[in-house]
């Protein structure tokens, strides 16, 4: 949980340069981490954060000639955060639903996913994410086993992840939540689906030209 007034930051440009380098920029980064852990598989990650409230999704939906279809809304404004980590070319999931976003919690999400991933003691990861704000700040601490490689400025195209959020909020279109408690469960329940079930969504996110995991010889 993060406190819902903690500053999310700014977005601002990390070291990606123009989106055509961003290919060239992830093979170098996993080269170089094969090369100094010859023992360990590499794997490239991509995550992302997708906000959702108790302001409804609307979308539209097949009907009768002549019928207008109703949803029912009440538009509030209170949040979840959905993280996922995902490897494409695997369809490998770790997912986090939250209150809020932050540095200090990045930090201890990353901590997390490095822990349960198995970083730096059965793999390293090279790990895609954006410029917002809690992603780049000076002193940001990364656990051992995971590096982070950000993409270019303004190129959320470019983020395998991204693709996962209109797949996620499917089920959750056209509803009506009267608490983010039940939304929390709703989310939930539509996280450990995918959890169970990749092939609902691998084939969105197994983007053409993603680097593939380097084992050792």
């Amino acid at each position: 949980m993060v406190d819902p007034d903690a500053a999310a930051g700014t977005s601002r440009a990390g070291d990606g340069g123009r989106a055509g380098r961003l290919p060239n920029k992830l093979a170098a980064a996993v080269a170089e981490e094969a090369a100094k852990h010859p023992d360990k598989v590499v794997e490239v990650f991509a995550t992302d954060e997708h906000r959702l409230g108790l302001k409804p999704i609307v979308r539209r939906v097949w009907a009768p000639r002549g019928e207008r279809p109703r949803a029912p809304g009440h538009h509030r404004f209170a949040w979840l955060h959905v993280t996922a980590f995902a490897q494409p070319s695997s369809g490998e999931v770790f997912w986090c639903i939250a209150n809020g976003v932050s540095k200090p919690f990045f930090e201890k999400l990353l901590a997390l996913f490095a822990h349960e991933a198995g970083a730096g003691r059965e793999r390293v990861i090279v790990l895609v994410l954006d410029n917002a704000g809690w992603h780049t700040e000076a002193g940001l601490t990364v656990p051992e086993g995971l590096r982070l490689v950000h993409l270019p400025p303004d190129s959320p195209e470019l983020q395998p992840a991204e693709c996962l959020w209109p797949a996620l909020d499917e089920p959750l279109a056209n509803k009506h939540f009267a608490t983010i408690q039940d939304l929390d469960r709703a989310l939930a329940e539509r996280c450990s689906t995918f959890a169970a079930s990749p092939e609902l969504y691998k084939g969105r996110v197994d983007f053409h030209g993603w680097p593939k995991p380097i084992k050792p010889v």
